[in-house]
């Protein structure tokens, strides 16, 4: 039998973009599997009484070298902010090719706190810095200093004892840029260097506060339980900075969708699943449900959506106990088109992701093909036609066609770049000041502007032609052709919509990254956790794949 991948037009919506979860297709995930038999190593860790100074830790194999330089910096209470225009942080970190020498540390050591002000090199790879839970890390300190491990309750609402504000990569503030690294087998695969710094960076979270706690009282301190840091990951805040990346990458978040859209394709075509598959995938539905229980948020929003995962998730474990034999032919088929007729996207999505935990002779062989060349795809075919142009609208964009922007809740908002950060920002058309400066992130109506004209043009005009009077639809003529060859490289939403919720398009990209438990602080950023639950450097080698789901 053979399945369908689901249509462009309804999962690239962004109410269900935005109830997508971490999968064996993460990078987060991938990052661990393909690292794992590296050596893992803490070469320096020179900190005071007070847990400031620096401190170095690597992955090694055969002769290359990754290691992430930290430096922890004391700061004051109200110095201390999660927003990215912040200037000083509790620590700050780089991603080094190889091993620093002292020139290189004494450096860095000027250069990495400062961040956007400093300057980096060709042998720094990517960027980061990040900032206490306060609360959480002195209470942790408190407790292992007088021989006690900390509140788990505390513990468990939080779930990280930093949290990071920007991982960079890419070139930027002089980062090495991607064209020196990207044809190194071990990081074929999207961010994986990021993953890198942010799981080095969660080891020195539990590192530096054994220290601090050691100190304090140096006869009684105990260290923090391997179990505790396990169950512990790395926060972050994330805002609209992330937004405009899903657009702007149309055949990346293309290979992303469609990875993930092939790996639902090919489980609902087995056609008789192994019962120890089957018996996987159970436990770990029936395991997630920690997940779900201990997912924390003060948003309404969210709130609602996890209260209605977990009413459907409750009611698709009685479905499997009582009314489903995995004996039958097609059972995952089966078990789709159920969640599609029964439960909320949210539910139906985070089941898709669980599918994949048995499958990794599925799932491993599109890791490798989440990556995008995405310069091949920028020339625009000037001897195409309009006939041709206006037929792939038609059958690539029917919702977006729809569109009345004459209407003002279809153009309520604009998206704008911000002067002092340079940070894209969303703002209310008829509200606020410069629409003048709107970015080209309002993709539907764009191509609604674009169909409306060819309508008006000859049919047998030629793309180079249509073009001379339309310059200013080039990036959208550009998308057409290149949705012509990439069915999931476009939203199919209205970005601009006063009904759009912004962090659908976030929460969508760091579902990718593996983020778990969604904290919306409002509808433009949010907090997530990376890495809760995985396993600690020492375990690499012998992990459990499905850390994920695991009791």
């Amino acid at each position: 039998m053979k399945v369908a991948l689901r249509s462009p037009n309804t999962i690239m919506k962004l109410s269900r973009l935005g109830s997508f979860h971490q999968s064996k297709l993460s990078f987060l995930r991938s990052f661990l599997s393909e690292f794992k038999d590296w050596e893992y190593e803490r070469n320096l860790f020179d900190l005071d009484k007070d847990g400031f100074g620096v401190a170095i830790y690597s992955f090694k194999k055969r002769d290359r070298v990754y290691s992430l330089i930290c430096f922890a910096n004391k700061i004051s209470d109200n110095e201390r902010s999660d927003r990215v225009i912040a200037t000083k942080w509790d620590a700050a970190f780089t991603l080094h090719d190889g091993i620093p020498n002292k020139k290189d540390i004494e450096r860095l050591k000027k250069e990495v706190p400062r961040q956007e002000v400093g300057r980096l090199s060709y042998k720094e790879l990517t960027l980061s810095r990040a900032n206490k839970s306060v609360r959480v890390f002195d209470h942790v300190v408190k407790c292992l200093s007088n021989g006690e491990q900390p509140d788990l309750n505390l513990l468990e609402k939080v779930g990280y004892l930093y949290r990071t504000t920007a991982v960079y990569g890419s070139g930027k503030f002089g980062l090495a840029d991607r064209f020196r690294i990207k044809n190194r087998a071990e990081i074929n695969g999207p961010f994986r260097l990021e993953m890198m710094l942010v799981y080095l960076v969660r080891q020195f979270t539990f590192d530096q506060v054994n220290h601090v706690a050691k100190n304090k009282n140096p006869k009684k301190a105990v260290k923090l339980d391997l179990k505790i840091c396990k169950n512990l990951g790395i926060g972050n805040s994330t805002g609209l900075g992330m937004a405009p990346f899903i657009v702007n990458h149309p055949t990346l978040l293309n290979n992303w969708i469609l990875c993930r859209e092939t790996a639902l394709k090919k489980i609902r075509e087995i056609k008789k699943v192994k019962e120890s598959d089957s018996k996987l995938f159970k436990e770990c539905v029936k395991n997630s449900i920690k997940n779900i229980i201990s997912w924390n948020t003060e948003s309404e929003y969210q709130l609602k959506k996890i209260r209605d995962l977990s009413k459907d998730v409750d009611r698709f474990i009685t479905f499997l106990e009582k009314n489903f034999d995995f004996k039958k032919d097609y059972p995952f088929n089966e078990i789709y088109i159920w969640l599609e007729k029964e439960t909320c996207d949210e539910c139906i999505e985070y089941i898709v992701s669980i599918m994949m935990e048995p499958y990794s002779d599925i799932v491993q062989p599109l890791v490798k093909k989440m990556s995008s060349e995405e310069e091949k795809y920028f020339n625009i075919p000037t001897d195409r036609t309009v006939e041709e142009l206006k037929t792939i609208l038609e059958k690539k964009y029917p919702d977006i066609l729809t569109i009345n922007f004459s209407n003002k809740q279809n153009f309520k908002k604009f998206w704008f770049i911000s002067k002092n950060k340079e940070e894209p920002r969303i703002a209310d058309r008829f509200e606020e000041h410069g629409s003048d400066l709107e970015q080209p992130l309002a993709i539907a109506r764009d191509i609604k502007e674009l169909y409306d004209k060819l309508l008006l043009s000859k049919n047998s005009l030629t793309i180079d032609e249509f073009l001379i009077d339309n310059s200013d639809l080039r990036h959208v003529v550009r998308r057409a052709f290149i949705i012509e060859k990439f069915p999931y490289s476009e939203i199919q939403d209205n970005t601009i919509s006063e009904n759009t919720v912004p962090i659908d398009m976030l929460r969508l990209k760091l579902s990718f990254f593996g983020a778990l438990k969604f904290d919306p602080r409002s509808d433009k950023w949010l907090r997530i956790c990376m890495f809760q639950g995985a396993p600690l450097p020492h375990e690499l080698k012998n992990y459990d794949e499905h850390w994920v789901y695991k009791s």
